[in-house]
């Protein structure tokens, strides 16, 4: 989503870096640039104003610090001050009550019911014994899409399909949960599609009646600006606590997520970052301020790893690399294990320096090359995945006619494999040389 203001920030970060001293003309020049980055990114211009007026007065009024460079040290407020404008820290739920009750607003079409279940999961995750409560009466299938949704991701959900009073579904939800000790009560609430009194005057109903402990407005990251306008107005008559922004992935510029902690002074709880119901991740400041400013985030690359990866079969993998015993499941399981941690495009994105590296690349590609391979693989029988040299050619054109392939295409796979497992093998045979594999002093160990 930040693409056009990463790429922006990053050239205006090259005057910045040429500084040789820093004085208030160049400082202005090259605040400018920022200032044009942010209002394109459509963030709400007062708030673009003060971002810049902070910047430039911190920077003009900090020693300057003789190890480092003048403009590194104006990038280095402007990322202070971004974090700062995301929300500085973290910010978690606060259930502290059995049952807690998390009140989702939102308008329509924001992503209200999918975010319930996505937000019921991770919870879920976490520990927690969440319940689903479809509370939506006016939407056609809402509540058939919320029993879907809570099927998908192995949570309850409670909804009367006839019912047309949200407050008495509300009711009887609340006394299911205390009666099955569920912890978290997620209520997913009507929407329109542009704000009304109705809409409003219901979920001040619902509010007094579950006093919850978590009002959560759904946000399309698309709608930029106009996100100011509907979180000043559910914020004025809810008192909303944070913010769940959704369609993070999409080709939105970033204004609400720049914009709504310093119009509103809620923090952003949560973001959706695809369609997947596991596409949805708590918001930290600072690590989405690295990654606009293209420093990457590798902390959230190194904890999406170890959900991802089996660490057992992770050492039996190693095993048999070590022996050369690389064969075609283990690339199947590497494959699969790349894919759950989630879209191409947002893993590289995460790397530091990435967005200028991989300008261009068709990630798209890439991803259904690697579907393409795992089908290829999966036409196998299975001792054809143990022994790939046994593969000849007619066995080649049922496995290509299998996978929709064509015969050429799976033998550039197959080298490109053999390439790989000759690869491991060497790497096998050398590390066993150097930690001295046979009986005798003198022999080099290393340490791993």
């Amino acid at each position: 989503m930040f693409e056009a203001l990463s790429e922006r920030l990053q050239k205006s970060f090259k005057n910045l870096r040429g500084l040789g001293k820093i004085t208030e003309s160049n400082v202005a020049d090259s605040l400018k640039e920022v200032r044009m980055a942010l209002l394109e990114a459509d963030v709400n211009f007062k708030v673009a104003k003060e971002f810049i007026e902070k910047v430039k007065t911190k920077a003009l009024g900090q020693e300057v610090i003789v190890s480092i460079q003048p403009g590194q040290q104006i990038i280095k407020i402007i990322q202070d001050e971004l974090t700062e404008l995301l929300g500085a820290e973290r910010q978690d739920l606060k259930l502290d009550a059995a049952p807690s009750f998390i009140l989702m607003a939102g308008l329509h079409g924001s992503g209200k019911t999918t975010s319930s279940g996505k937000l019921a999961k991770l919870l879920k995750k976490e520990g927690k014994k969440p319940l689903l409560v479809a509370c939506d009466v006016y939407r056609p299938a809402a509540m058939q899409q919320l029993e879907t949704v809570g099927e998908q991701v192995d949570v309850p959900v409670f909804s009367i399909r006839d019912e047309k009073d949200p407050l008495k579904i509300a009711k009887l939800a609340t006394k299911k949960a205390k009666e099955e000790d569920l912890d978290v009560v997620i209520v997913d609430t009507a929407g329109r599609l542009q704000i009304d009194e109705e809409l409003v005057k219901e979920l001040i109903r619902l509010r007094d009646l579950l006093k919850p402990q978590e009002i959560l407005l759904t946000l399309d990251a698309a709608i930029g600006q106009e996100a100011v306008n509907v979180a000043t107005h559910f914020d004025e008559a809810l008192g909303i606590s944070g913010a769940v922004l959704t369609k993070l992935d999409g080709d939105a510029r970033g204004g609400a997520a720049l914009s709504f902690k310093s119009v509103t002074g809620k923090p952003i709880k949560y973001v959706g970052v695809g369609e997947k119901l596991e596409d949805f991740e708590p918001f930290h400041p600072q690590r989405m301020a690295s990654r606009i400013l293209g420093m990457g985030d590798v902390v959230s690359l190194v904890e999406k790893a170890a959900e991802a990866v089996d660490q057992a079969e992770a050492q039996r993998l190693e095993e048999r690399m070590r022996r050369g015993d690389f064969n075609l499941d283990d690339f199947l399981g590497q494959l699969r294990q790349m894919k759950r941690l989630g879209p191409l495009e947002n893993i590289v994105g995460m790397l530091p320096g990435a967005g200028n590296m991989t300008k261009g690349m068709d990630f798209q590609k890439g991803e259904k090359d690697f579907r393409r391979m795992e089908g290829m693989i999966c036409a196998m029988t299975p001792g054809e995945r143990q022994k790939p040299q046994i593969l000849n050619a007619r066995r080649r054109q049922r496995i290509a006619k299998g996978s929709g392939v064509s015969v050429a295409e799976l033998n550039n796979m197959l080298k490109r494999f053999q390439q790989m497992q000759q690869m491991m093998r060497k790497m096998g045979k050398m590390k066993k040389m150097l930690m001295g594999g046979g009986k005798g002093k003198g022999k080099m160990r290393l340490p791993f």
